[in-house]
């Protein structure tokens, strides 16, 4: 039997549990019992509402019509209607009776009736349902109960776009890494995660959210390990002065899993960019290396001479020489022979971390003249919709998993229901989403 009290207990569960305001499942309800309504008892075109009393839980329905004139309708005889030819370009819609209102009526009802507004009538009151009527309010409660969800999911995670977020691994599977959240959930792609890494069902992860998108079948929350914006974000969160403003990052340059690179200035003279991101006994930047798999990182000082910022970019080599050509955007360098190697690093991955971070060509010659090029066609500037290590966004290399709407299973409802045998129902869905 319908219980007003258990119905009003599931919705403040609802509101706890799933953050849906109680507003938008009341909205819900009177949708699902408006199209029950309609399916049993409406016509065509017709636009039924309902209101439905907590207090009580009596129900009243109503019919709205919107106000029209013949700039917005067409008017056609009746029995016309098959044989009408509309003229090209005729965009005007078809009048309808159980829809539209003329505004000459709807002002003899509503003295000041503009067109679009809504003239009201209220409807018989019925109080049995068939069964197909009764599913109908069924599947609409529980669709616009997903729908409010989604919202509030979207509305949650939207404000954490470039952001780091916090969950659990769900599963690790082909490669990729599943992610719960509670009320959303998430993954990070084989092509996003730091090389190397291993999870295992329930470990505590974190990942940079670049996007939060709503598809056909939920909200997509698009993660990543890899991207060098998840640098910045954690240096953010360990060095107060990055946060406040104190100290920016200007460029970032990363190869994950194995090397990042990081030009820091200060805006204040009396700190030190590089002591704040390194922090008293490297805790800082230890901190920040354990989170990505012990990534190598070199927290550089930016500076506004190219000469001194690409020999800083080099480190831990020692420059002998810079020559600097603005027209070419060139740098060419030349290092002691036992700072060649150095310079150049493993696989080049010295000299080329530093073209992307410099936005500069680098060429490097060690004494005896031997000369090695990096960075032909690379740029390093951090932009807020920028990265160097740029993310591919199609929908291959970041499927996403999503709030999917789970199905339901029908339900044997008898043939005739009367509106508190459909509120019963109504009742039971949401019940079942307390549960879920």
């Amino acid at each position: 039997m319908f219980d007003l009290k258990t119905m009003k207990l599931a919705m403040d569960q609802l509101e706890q549990e799933k953050k849906i305001p109680k507003d938008k499942i009341l909205e819900a309800i009177e949708h699902s019992l408006a199209a029950a309504y309609k399916k049993e008892y409406g016509k065509k075109g017709q636009i039924v509402r309902c209101k439905f009393n907590l207090d009580d839980g009596t129900t009243s329905f109503y019919q709205v019509k919107i106000t029209v004139d013949e700039s917005v309708v067409r008017m056609v005889a009746e029995g016309d209607e098959e044989t009408e030819v509309v003229a090209e370009g005729d965009e005007r819609s078809r009048y309808n009776e159980e829809h539209h209102i003329m505004i000459e009526d709807a002002r003899r009802i509503k003295e000041n009736a503009q067109l679009e507004d809504e003239v009201i009538f209220p409807l018989e009151d019925k109080a049995d349902f068939g069964r197909i009527a009764a599913q109908t309010a069924k599947q609409v409660i529980i669709q616009k109960i997903r729908d409010a969800e989604r919202s509030t999911i979207i509305d949650e995670y939207g404000s954490k776009e470039g952001e780091i977020v916090h969950g659990h691994v769900e599963k690790f599977e082909n490669g990729i890494v599943y992610v719960d959240f509670n009320r959303a959930k998430g993954i990070i792609p084989r092509e996003e995660q730091i090389p190397g890494e291993r999870f295992e069902r329930g470990d505590r992860i974190s990942a940079y959210l670049f996007s939060v998108e709503e598809g056909m079948r939920g909200v997509n929350l698009r993660l990543s390990r890899s991207h060098p914006m998840f640098v910045k974000a954690l240096f953010e969160i360990e060095a107060p002065e990055i946060a406040t403003g104190v100290v920016e990052i200007k460029s970032i340059a990363r190869e994950a899993g194995s090397r990042t690179k990081i030009a820091v200035a200060s805006n204040d003279p009396h700190v030190d960019p590089t002591g704040a991101c390194v922090g008293g006994r490297g805790v800082r930047v230890t901190t920040v290396t354990n989170e990505i798999n012990g990534e190598k990182i070199d927290v550089i000082e930016w500076s506004e001479d190219p000469s001194i910022y690409v020999a800083k970019a080099l480190a831990p080599a020692k420059v002998l020489d810079i020559q600097i050509d603005e027209a070419e955007h060139q740098a060419k360098v030349e290092v002691a022979e036992d700072q060649l190697s150095l310079a150049i690093g493993k696989g080049g991955q010295n000299v080329r971390l530093a073209a992307k971070l410099t936005g500069w060509r680098i060429d490097i010659k060690g004494q005896k003249g031997e000369v090695i090029q990096g960075g032909d066609d690379i740029f390093g500037e951090l932009e807020a919709d920028e990265s160097d290590a740029e993310i591919d966004d199609s929908a291959e290399s970041h499927r996403a998993v999503s709030t999917e709407a789970r199905s339901v299973e029908d339900k044997t409802i008898p043939e005739e229901n009367t509106v508190t045998e459909v509120l019963e129902e109504v009742e039971k869905v949401i019940e079942e989403e307390t549960k879920e």
